[in-house]
């Protein structure tokens, strides 16, 4: 473990539910403002951070869809439970005097900036912290695939993917006491052995890229800085 971040520049990939805290649906707002506080915390290393936050407390497309719905309506949906995560986050960070730009897949000028890779290398440059809402900007993908594909578009050296636990395990291990955890395991053993880490078409993209991804506990308070930096519990999934 040394004091120098590892990675220059990171995409941070948390969940919607992460957004929630103990409540059963919305925004705890004491749990967004640790968030950006470890956010607050890498960016004074000097790590540049790009963030994608799935809209699971807010909505599911896919809950549309198992109940007859039309999932194509159902996903717009879940996109703009994104952008209400995404614009919360941003608030904590502002608090933090942190400067920060949303920037959505979908076109909504009056509420935040629009996605385009040129705008993110420019914000980047300046400091920003960067989130990006709306997943993808279309039906049928995830926000694991929106993080693999932005975390490819910015250049990021690393996907954190913070989680319930902290890190992959051979079963559930809220379930199953006698799970282990892996400290190190490659996109194709991720992929072979259907570890539900990240959706298929995420892991694959991350490969693609030579993208390492780092799983996490997004519940432990300064575990980001301190992955950042070499220690931590965590499991690294990459080809070297």
């Amino acid at each position: 473990m040394t004091s120098e971040p590892i990675y220059k520049r990171v995409l941070l990939k948390a969940s919607g539910e992460a957004m929630m805290g103990s409540q059963g649906f919305g925004i705890d707002v004491a749990v967004a403002d640790r968030i950006a506080s470890d956010i607050a915390d890498a960016r004074q290393m000097g790590v540049e951070v790009g963030v994608v936050i799935g809209g699971g407390n807010i909505f599911r497309g896919v809950a549309v869809a198992s109940k007859g719905g039309d999932r194509v309506t159902g996903d717009h949906m879940g996109m703009l439970g994104t952008v209400i995560n995404a614009l919360a986050l941003a608030t904590s960070l502002r608090k933090l005097n942190i400067d920060t730009v949303v920037l959505s897949a979908i076109s909504m000028p009056e509420i935040c900036e629009s996605f385009s890779q040129r705008a993110t290398l420019y914000h980047l440059s300046l400091g920003r912290v960067v989130i990006f809402a709306g997943g993808t900007g279309n039906p049928f993908f995830t926000t694991d695939s929106a993080a693999a594909l932005r975390a490819a578009e910015m250049g990021a050296q690393a996907i954190f993917k913070g989680t319930q636990v902290d890190g992959i395990y051979t079963a559930d291990p809220k379930k199953d006491p006698t799970a282990t955890r892996f400290d190190h395991l490659t996109h194709k053993e991720v992929l072979d052995r259907g570890l539900a880490v990240m959706d298929v078409a995420a892991v694959a993209l991350a490969r693609e890229n030579s993208i390492p991804i780092v799983v996490f506990s997004i519940h432990e308070k300064g575990r980001f800085a301190e992955i950042l930096t070499g220690g931590g519990l965590k499991t690294i999934v990459s080809d070297n």
